[in-house]
């Protein structure tokens, strides 16, 4: 069976009867026996119940009533809830863990007949850039086996490269998407914070975490997110504002900003550099009005983002303890040690770093000096891309700055592993849309990826001028 770029293309042949949604279950199952024991990106494959699922769409795509999504083959990132199936956010202290609910978005594209197909690695606890912190095993990046897919959702990127399935849902804290959507070569969409319900999506720091799309095509990503997005009134985050048909698209040339601090960016390789000032030539001789700005807070972002998210982590991740659910560590004599005991062995190594300094950041002794200060300067962050915003279209920068580094290369050193997330944190930091788009790569052959960042709730506009891009990419 042909690798499909698109579900038009999948919904094309299925109602021309040239395949069935069975075929296509069977074809990802397939690729999924054959590359999965290396990639490492399905940690649980649903293959009876996807082919069951696959079956009954085949008849309602017969007698006329298949849902939007008919035959779409969905692979879910492992912090998302699927009512009687197991979730462990990549780590021991879940093991085992049955949900017993399901998240929101996914009970929407189930809706619309998508099939789910299996629980994708991660980072445990997404907490991480490059898919290294499972407690199940590290996952490779497709492209090429010695190096990372980047992370957290760095499983859910590599099985859309290697075709496992059409599409992955993942999460989007920091940059968790876009990145692996870079090294991986596909797309990767992270919407404005509350489009889609984080109603089901386990928590690691709530004021940042979306729910995101990778994909092998703009128009797949635009699809999904159409129908995942909305209210949900179990998510008193997520937006009442209703989305903008794609069709109030109007005015072709756009104003477009980069900022020239980008050419001096602590860790950009000069491929990425070049690769980003031909796209810039791109843009302009497309007519597009491209303006340079200078963007003060560059070297603020990742402490703010660190800060804020570690403090949010540590709040979150009290819940498990060993008393309520999870893991519990036997043997201790009181209660406190019980506690430490669990916490210490079921958690990794990183997600037990993020805790302790969200812990320190919290105490009454430094909270004003960091939390608080961190938060006023989200603020500055936050209103001054807005303003941007406000009288420009888009910004526009790399969606990382290097390509897909080698297994092992940066994980000794957690400093340089942050600096993978310098140009995806902004938009994170301000709860504004952003995509990742493929754009080349490198002499290595590893792809390179372009970031568009939009207003907020101007999800349309960014992916109509995301697949225009594309597009003239492939003339």
């Amino acid at each position: 069976m042909k690798n499909y770029h698109s579900y038009s293309e999948i919904r094309s042949d299925l109602d021309l009867g040239i395949v069935s949604c069975e075929d296509i279950v069977n074809h990802h199952l397939a690729v999924i026996q054959a590359k999965n024991p290396l990639i490492n990106a399905f940690l649980e494959v649903f293959s009876v119940e996807a082919l069951l699922q696959a079956k009954a769409i085949d008849k309602k795509i017969k007698n006329g009533s298949a849902g939007r999504l008919a035959g779409l083959v969905v692979g879910i990132k492992d912090l998302f809830c699927f009512s009687g199936h197991q979730l462990t956010c990549a780590s021991k202290i879940l093991e085992g863990f049955e949900s017993q609910i399901t998240a929101t978005c996914i009970e929407r594209l189930l809706t619309e007949d998508a099939i789910v197909i299996g629980r994708q690695n991660c980072d445990e606890f997404a907490m991480g850039s490059s898919n290294e912190n499972s407690a199940y095993g590290i996952t490779r990046n497709p492209i090429d086996e010695s190096t990372v897919p980047g992370g957290s959702s760095g499983a859910s990127a590599a099985a859309v490269a290697a075709d496992m399935c059409q599409v992955s849902i993942g999460s989007d804290t920091g940059g968790s998407v876009r990145q692996p959507a870079s090294f991986c070569g596909i797309v990767g969409l992270k919407p404005t914070y509350s489009r889609i319900s984080r109603y089901g999506l386990t928590a690691y720091a709530s004021s940042f975490d979306c729910v995101g799309v990778l994909s092998k095509s703009v128009e797949d990503a635009q699809l999904v997110l159409d129908v995942m997005a909305g209210h949900d009134p179990r998510d008193s985050t997520s937006s009442k504002k209703p989305a903008l048909p794609s069709h109030e698209e109007q005015r072709a040339n756009k104003k477009i900003v980069f900022f020239k601090e980008l050419s001096s960016a602590s860790g950009c390789t000069q491929e990425i550099k070049e690769s980003f000032s031909n796209f810039r030539q791109q843009l302009t001789e497309q007519g597009h009005e491209v303006v340079e700005m200078s963007f003060p807070y560059l070297d603020y972002l990742l402490p703010i983002y660190y800060i804020l998210t570690s403090a949010e982590a540590s709040a979150n991740l009290s819940r498990y303890d060993g008393v309520r659910y999870g893991k519990r560590v036997g043997g201790a004599e009181v209660l406190e040690q019980m506690y430490k005991r669990t916490r210490t062995e079921g958690f990794g190594e990183e997600v037990l770093r993020r805790i302790i300094l969200g812990t320190f950041v919290l105490s009454s002794s430094y909270q004003d000096a960091f939390y608080t200060k961190a938060q006023k300067a989200r603020r500055l962050v936050k209103d001054f891309t807005a303003n941007i915003l406000e009288n420009h279209d888009f910004i526009v920068m790399p969606t990382t700055p290097t390509t897909a580094f080698k297994i092992g290369e940066k994980s000794e050193d957690p400093l340089e592993m942050y600096l993978s997330d310098i140009f995806t944190v902004q938009a994170s930091v301000s709860g504004l849309p952003a995509i990742s788009i493929p754009y080349g790569a490198d002499k290595s052959g590893l792809p390179i990826g372009m970031q568009i960042i939009s207003g907020a709730f101007e999800e349309h506009k960014l992916l109509h001028f995301a697949d225009r891009l594309m597009i003239t990419q492939t003339v």
